[in-house]
This record gives C-alpha cells, sequence and structure tokens, in this order.
C-alpha cells in the first residue's frame, strides 16, 4: 500500500462509526484501503471499546478528521483539545489529521459548522490559526471545503477564499465533493467549476457521502443517505481534473449494515482503476 507525502494510504477509505466496529472486526477480508474517524469521539475512550479500536488500527491505517477545533472562529483554539488530540495521533501513529474550514464554538460549542465571510482578512487569521494547529500538532494540518446554507458579505468566492487560504497557509486540502454539489444547490454556482478551480498539488484526498434532499433547493448534508448520482459524476470529474486521490466514503447516520455500505466502496475503486487504467 502506497501512502503519500500528505499522510493518507493510497485507494479507498471508509469513515468509522462505533456501529461498525462488530463487522469490521468479524470481517475476514480488508474491506478499504483505510480507515478514518473523528478523535473527539475517542479520546478518552477505554475498556473494551478502546481495545477492539486499538485491533482494528493494527488492521487498518487511521486518519483523523476533527470535528470541533473551531478554526475558522474567533475564540482562541482550545489547547486542552489540541493536547488530546497530539496524544490520540501520537498513540495510534496517525499522520494525518484535517478540520473544517469553518466556525463552531466561538461562545458555546454549536452542532453545526458555520461558515465566515470570504475576505482577506480572514485568509490571513486563518492561516495563522493553521500554523497554530501545526505547531501545537507537530504534524501538518489539511482543511476541508465546507457545505453551507448562507453567504456572508465578503470579497470573493469561496473557491477563491479556499484557494487563498490554502496559499497563505501552505497546507493542503480535504476535497468534499458533496460540499460542493451540495452548496451548488443551495447558494448557486457551478461544482464542477468550483472542484476545477482548486489546485491539484493541494489536493491530499476527498470525501464523498449523500445529503437529504428537504425541499426544492435545498439539500442538508446529512451524512445519512447513499451518495447521490450527480455526486458520482462531480467524483468523476475530480479525477479527471486532479488525477486520482485517496477517496473516504462518509456515513454518520442512518448507518446500514457494512455489505450495504461495500458497493460504494466497489464504485469508487472501480472508478479509480478505470481513470488509473485510461
Amino acid at each position: 500500500m502506497t501512502v503519500l507525502r500528505s499522510g493518507i494510504p493510497s485507494g479507498t477509505g471508509l469513515g468509522l462509526r462505533r456501529s461498525l466496529l462488530p463487522e469490521l472486526l468479524e470481517s475476514e477480508s480488508v474491506v478499504a484501503d483505510f480507515l478514518e474517524l473523528a478523535p473527539e469521539n475517542w479520546v478518552g475512550v477505554g475498556g473494551r471499546l478502546g481495545r477492539r479500536l486499538r485491533a482494528l488500527t493494527e488492521r487498518y491505517p487511521l486518519v483523523c478528521h476533527g470535528l470541533s477545533l473551531n478554526l475558522a472562529g474567533s475564540a482562541p483554539l482550545s489547547q486542552r483539545l489540541l493536547a488530546d488530540v497530539r496524544r490520540f495521533l501520537d498513540e495510534h501513529n496517525v499522520a494525518a489529521y484535517s478540520e473544517h474550514l469553518s466556525a463552531c464554538g466561538d461562545h458555546a460549542q454549536l452542532y453545526d459548522l458555520l461558515p465566515v465571510p470570504f475576505t482577506d482578512e480572514n485568509v490571513r487569521r486563518i492561516a495563522g490559526r493553521i500554523q497554530q494547529v501545526e505547531d501545537a500538532l507537530q504534524r501538518p494540518l489539511i482543511i476541508e471545503n465546507v457545505s453551507a446554507y448562507l453567504t456572508l458579505p465578503g470579497q470573493m468566492s469561496e473557491a477563491e477564499f479556499v484557494c487563498a487560504v490554502l496559499q497563505e497557509a501552505d497546507c493542503k486540502l480535504l476535497l468534499d465533493v458533496n460540499n460542493a454539489y451540495v452548496n451548488s444547490v443551495n447558494l448557486g454556482g457551478d461544482p464542477l467549476e468550483f472542484i476545477q478551480a482548486m489546485p491539484s498539488e493541494r489536493v491530499a484526498y476527498l470525501h464523498m457521502a449523500g445529503h437529504f434532499d428537504a425541499e426544492p433547493g435545498l439539500k442538508i448534508d446529512s451524512h445519512g443517505a447513499a451518495v447521490a448520482d450527480p455526486v458520482w459524476e462531480l467524483l468523476e470529474g475530480s479525477y479527471q481534473s486532479h488525477g486520482v486521490r485517496p477517496t473516504l466514503l462518509e456515513r454518520d447516520f442512518n448507518i446500514p449494515a457494512l455489505s450495504e455500505l461495500l458497493p460504494e466502496l466497489q464504485r469508487i475503486r472501480v472508478m479509480q482503476a478505470s481513470r488509473t487504467a485510461a
């Protein structure tokens, strides 16, 4: 298995949720090339559950995707959270850690990810916070484009803002294909143009997930359904624009049996193999 300089193994990944632990451990075959989890959900977990996680991380390479760093917020970064995450990454030999380019906790912890104004000031401010995280974790930080349901006054487009942060912070991107699609429906714009605007040399890996059709013109990034056909089309466009990248399937709600997720993982593998062979 190839491990890229970003610390992400090549191939196809699966988001690890606790309900999947028994099936993953009981499976005689390795179902994915790597797993991804949110460290906040596992820090300090011991006992039987901790032992089962250790058994999985000895079998699968692991990457981590944070939920509550509040990277784009205004409140000081939580040094306690950073210390906890650093210990977890060290304990499980995790080289790759990503977080959302959003705010989630200036006055209290929110259970959603909020956009920030796309301004030059925020580019510089967030780049400084990325450097703080990297210094604390002694690892590069990968940032993810996020889904949104409103836009705030700013000086640039989302694509321009993401690219500016990547350049200013000299960091890598976790390109969430579903988020690009959700934003195109909710806020307008062409999702493929957004994907094509991302700098290929900074794309570390991709996320694929399903969404919820709340009403015409409004899609919720729920991670609670199968990947939609337009998002599969955008994955093909992502590979065409940036080359094949490690690609991870997320499912956070309405989590089915592992057997129901395997066809989606296989579809990613087939797309990767087809593009690589072309």
